[in-house]
C-alpha cells in the first residue's frame, strides 16, 4: 500500500478449479466466449471477473500465438469468498491460464503465468500491485515490494486462523478515503508509509527469528494503524478482538478494508477456542493455515 512492502500467506485449503473446452454452440464465431462461475457471488462480480478473463484470453492467444476455436467455454469452480482481500479475483484467473495451457497443449512459464493473470487483475483493480498474482502461485509466505518477491524465512511455527466478516470489502472506497485523509495532513502519507514499512520489516525479523509474540504484536499494531486511519470496520473490530481475548498473539484486518477478513496468530492449542469465539463474534466462515516453510510443503 503506497509503496510500502507487504507480507503475504498462501492459504492451500482455498483452491480454484478452471475448465476450458471448446463448443459449438456459440454464434459469435472465433474469440466467442461464455463463462460459468460456481457458487453465489453477486451479479456485479461475476460481470467484473468476466471482463479480466476475456481480457487474460485474450493476452493469453497473443502471447502463446494460440488460435481461437469456434466458442469457448470456460467453467471456474472456486471456494475462494470473492471481495474478502482473500486474491479471489487473483486465483480464478490462474486457474484459467492453466486451463488454457491444457486446452492447447501448451507450457507456460510463472513469468508468464504472472503477466496474464495482472492482466485480469489490472481490470478488476483498476492497478493492480501483484501481490494477489504472486500469492495465489506461493507455496510459502512471501515478502513483495514494488514487484520484487522474495520468500521468507520461518522461524516460527503456530498456525494462522482467517475469520471471514461475511462483508465485502472495498478496495476502492478504501483507497480514496486513505488518500483524502493525506491530502489534509502535510506528511501524513510519508508517516503512514514509513510506520507500515517499519512494522512489516519488524514483523518479518521476528517471523524468521522465532519470536512469535512480537510477531503477533505487530500485527495487531498494523490493525491499529488501519484503524486509525478508518480503514477498519466495527465488525471487522469485534473479530480482532475476539481473537486477542481468546488467546491469539495478535490479529488484523486483511484485504483492501472497509470488510473482508481477519488474520490471528495462535498457537495450536488455542486454535479451538480462537475458532469457537471468532464464529461467536459474527464470522461466517474460519480456516486455519499452518505457518510453514517451502520445505514443509509436499508436491
Amino acid at each position: 500500500m503506497y509503496g510500502a512492502p507487504a507480507l503475504a500467506l498462501p492459504v492451500p485449503q482455498l483452491t480454484v478449479t478452471a475448465v476450458a473446452r471448446w463448443s459449438s454452440r456459440g454464434t459469435e464465431g472465433p474469440g466467442d466466449v461464455s463463462f460459468t462461475m460456481t457458487g453465489a457471488p453477486s451479479r456485479p462480480m461475476v460481470a467484473q471477473a468476466s471482463d479480466g478473463l476475456r481480457r487474460l484470453i485474450t493476452a493469453f492467444t497473443a502471447t502463446l500465438g494460440t488460435d481461437d476455436g469456434p466458442h469457448l467455454d470456460v467453467t471456474v469452480d472456486s471456494a475462494v469468498p470473492p471481495g474478502r482481500g482473500l486474491g479471489s479475483s487473483a486465483a480464478c484467473a490462474r486457474a484459467v491460464v492453466h486451463a488454457l495451457a491444457d486446452l492447447h497443449g501448451r507450457e507456460v512459464t510463472e513469468s508468464e503465468t504472472f503477466d496474464l493473470v495482472q492482466t485480469a487483475e489490472n481490470v478488476a483493480h483498476g492497478r493492480s500491485s501483484g501481490v494477489d498474482a504472486r500469492a495465489v502461485g506461493a507455496l510459502s509466505p512471501l515478502r513483495f515490494h514494488r514487484g520484487e518477491v522474495q520468500e521468507l524465512s520461518i522461524g516460527c511455527h503456530g498456525l494462522f486462523v482467517i475469520a471471514d466478516s461475511g462483508v465485502v470489502g472495498r478496495t476502492k472506497d478504501a483507497v480514496k478515503l486513505l488518500r483524502e485523509g493525506f491530502q489534509q495532513h502535510d506528511g501524513a502519507e510519508e508517516r503512514f508509509v514509513r510506520r507500515a514499512s517499519w512494522l512489516t520489516e519488524a514483523a518479518r525479523h521476528a517471523l524468521a527469528a522465532g519470536r512469535p509474540e512480537e510477531l503477533g504484536s505487530r500485527l495487531t499494531d498494523y490493525h491499529d494503524l488501519l484503524r486509525a486511519h478508518g480503514l477498519s470496520t466495527r465488525g471487522i473490530d469485534d473479530l480482532v478482538e475476539a481473537a486477542l481475548t481468546a488467546g491469539s498473539l495478535g490479529a488484523k484486518i486483511t484485504g483492501g478494508g472497509l470488510g473482508g477478513c481477519v488474520i490471528a496468530l495462535t498457537r495450536p492449542e488455542r486454535a479451538r477456542d480462537v475458532v469457537q469465539d471468532l464464529q461467536a463474534a459474527g464470522a461466517v466462515q474460519t480456516w486455519v493455515v499452518p505457518l510453514r516453510g517451502p520445505a514443509d510443503h509436499v508436491l
